[in-house]
């Protein structure tokens, strides 16, 4: 039951394709269930007219839990939706996750997609997969607290340390698991999805993405630094520590003496371990829902 033509005053995106109406544009309005579209997309319009569940915008920043589902698995639908994408038609693009997507792209998704809460435009139009993973990198970046910290539930010097100083890697595993488990859950299950996903990244061979890579694209994001907003100088000293039983360099990834010429940060090592952790281990906190959010 479309109303006449109308100016948009207040940018808004269009209940039919997503693309946003911009202010000044035409746009119809239907009287019954107040679905705002674009005038060439009224022929899409669903028919007969039924009143469309009103969905809140998220925040525009927050902890993870902000933007969770109220059920299990607690996956934001934001990053479903993404790493889906991603899955769908990236996994044979060179570089994914560290070729950058156009700057610009990346805000004007993120923006939609926080706006839209819980009813998400379709990713599917967005012709450049690396915006798809930037607005994923760029979300998780703009969580208060790192995704793999959950805030004091774990100190990042908790996590370093069981990454680095525990020469044993059986006790060293122990100790994240450990650890994984005392996240707030929504930080768990998010992180669970994700480590599974970078798995199926780190083996496609068109990627050229392998866990070191990944973890050093990730490591910042998911773990993050000393403080909440770190200085040049404390970004720099983030740099792999000795070893305090052995006395030799180790890196998290290496079995023993690291063997890379330029190791990795604290943050990329601990994101490395986590991804040697046992597949399993991260489906366990999915359980069977993990099959309907995202193809295996």
């Amino acid at each position: 039951d479309p109303a006449p033509s109308l100016q948009v005053i207040r940018p808004e995106p269009c209940g039919v394709c997503g693309s946003r109406i911009r202010f000044g544009k035409a746009a119809v309005k239907c009287r019954q269930c107040q679905l705002l579209l674009h005038p060439k997309c009224q022929e899409q319009c669903p028919s007969p007219c039924a009143p469309w569940p009103r969905h809140h915008a998220w925040p525009s920043e927050g902890v993870l839990a902000d933007f969770a589902p109220a059920t299990p698995p607690l996956v934001p639908a934001l990053v479903v939706q993404c790493v889906t994408e991603v899955e769908t038609r990236g996994l044979t693009e060179t570089g994914l996750y560290r070729v950058p997507g156009a700057e610009q792209l990346v805000r004007e998704w993120k923006r939609r997609l926080l706006r839209a809460g819980g009813a998400l435009p379709a990713l599917g139009s967005v012709a450049d997969i690396h915006v798809v993973c930037g607005v994923l990198k760029d979300f998780l970046r703009g969580l208060k607290e790192p995704l793999g910290r959950g805030g004091a539930a774990l100190p990042l010097t908790l996590l370093h340390g069981a990454t680095t100083d525990i020469p044993d890697d059986a006790a060293c595993s122990t100790a994240l698991r450990h650890m994984v488990s005392k996240l707030p859950p929504a930080n768990r299950d998010t992180l669970a999805f994700l480590m599974l996903h970078l798995l199926r990244v780190s083996h496609s061979p068109d990627c050229k993405m392998d866990v070191l890579n990944l973890s050093r694209v990730f490591g910042p994001t998911l773990v993050g630094h000393g403080s909440a907003n770190p200085t040049p100088l404390a970004i720099m000293e983030d740099t792999p520590r000795q070893c305090k039983v052995r006395g030799f360099l180790r890196c998290g990834l290496c079995p023993g003496r690291c063997q890379h010429p330029h190791p990795p940060s604290l943050p990329a090592q601990v994101v490395a371990r986590l991804l040697s952790l046992p597949p399993n281990f991260w489906r366990g906190f999915l359980g069977t829902e993990q099959e309907n959010l995202v193809p295996m």
